[in-house]
């Protein structure tokens, strides 16, 4: 029975990703909603999210819950200089992406040898720190009244605004998972968690948890950036610490460790908040109530491959490979 599945479900898991991209790019021809496509920037800029603290957390095997720090970096420099200086949103983009790079570059460097709790609690620091700056800096940050009228993305003769951003999140998304499955990573995918790195010098494995750390910070920053003029106004109330547990909850539901999981995370979790939107902040308790589900039941994620029909497929086929051997 199980080999009859996976001979349906190899081709899903082969072709999906690329079934899904198309089925994401042609939905703007058929949906004619703002509220739709609203729905669906929200959900593709959150995947990119989940998907960047995938590398840190999944990939690494370290503990960032302050992701929304690198995120408020990447909104705060495309505003501040574009609103102030009339750079063009496409050179700001690389830029923000840079500039949270640098930051994460800065809050790794001291931590390398730090793991779990203590990593945790120091990029909790950090992401209230910069939310703090964003409030209290008003000469550059606006304070409390924040950035209006953020100008929105101009490519020749169109205007980048309202169901045309969708355009914007789509190909950030996808250009992220692309380069992310090329695994562009020190040791390869995962490597810095696993046993694969015994054989390496420790300051080797530190370059490498450095370097992914910063590759997580950068794709935050360049959806920061993106989110910016797609809001037209940001202030400090947007990245607080709930944010930063919302990106996270996106990368244990979808499954950690995985490409697609924080996809199918920010899936979930947007639904779902569109359907409890009734109930006001009681839907936090629908997430809490989820999560302690997902630990125990599913502790992978949705897409998470460890005691999967898919997985059990693939670790019999690679034994008997071995043992043909």
């Amino acid at each position: 029975m199980k080999d009859k599945l996976y001979g349906v479900l190899a081709p899903v898991k082969k072709y999906g990703l690329f079934v899904a991209i198309g089925i994401l790019a042609l939905l703007p021809m058929v949906v004619s909603k703002t509220y739709i496509l609203g729905l669906l920037c929200r959900v593709l800029m959150y995947a990119t999210l989940a998907g960047s603290l995938n590398v840190i957390n999944g990939y690494s095997g370290q503990m960032c819950i302050g992701h929304a720090g690198f995120f408020c970096i990447g909104s705060y420099v495309e505003a501040i200089l574009a609103t102030r200086m009339g750079i063009s949103f496409w050179v700001l983009l690389p830029l923000a992406g840079a500039a949270a790079a640098l930051m994460g570059l800065f809050v790794a460097l001291p931590t390398l040898k730090m793991r779990g709790v203590y990593l945790a609690i120091i990029t909790l620091g950090f992401s209230e720190i910069i939310r703090l700056l964003a409030l209290n800096w008003t000469d550059v940050t606006g304070g409390a009244m924040g950035i209006k009228n953020i100008p929105v993305p101009r490519l020749g003769g169109i205007e980048f605004s309202n169901a045309r951003t969708y355009i914007i999140f789509l190909a950030i998304a996808v250009l992220f998972l692309f380069i992310t499955r090329c695994d562009p990573f020190p040791f390869g995918t995962g490597g810095c968690r696993s046993g694969r790195i015994s054989c390496h010098p420790l300051a080797e494995v530190n370059t490498a948890k450095a370097v992914n750390f910063m590759y997580g910070a950068f794709w935050a920053g360049i959806i920061g950036a993106a989110y910016a003029p797609y809001a037209r106004f940001i202030d400090s109330t947007i990245y607080t610490l709930d944010e930063g547990f919302n990106i996270l909850s996106m990368v244990i539901v979808g499954g950690m460790g995985t490409l697609t999981g924080p996809l199918a995370g920010s899936v979930v979790i947007n639904v779902l908040t569109e359907l409890l939107r009734p109930i006001g902040q009681w839907r936090m308790v629908a997430y809490g109530v989820l999560i302690i589900v997902m630990m125990w039941f599913r502790p992978q994620g949705l897409i998470g491959a460890s005691d999967s029909v898919l997985a059990g497929r693939d670790i019999k086929m690679k034994k008997s490979g071995e043992g043909a051997k």
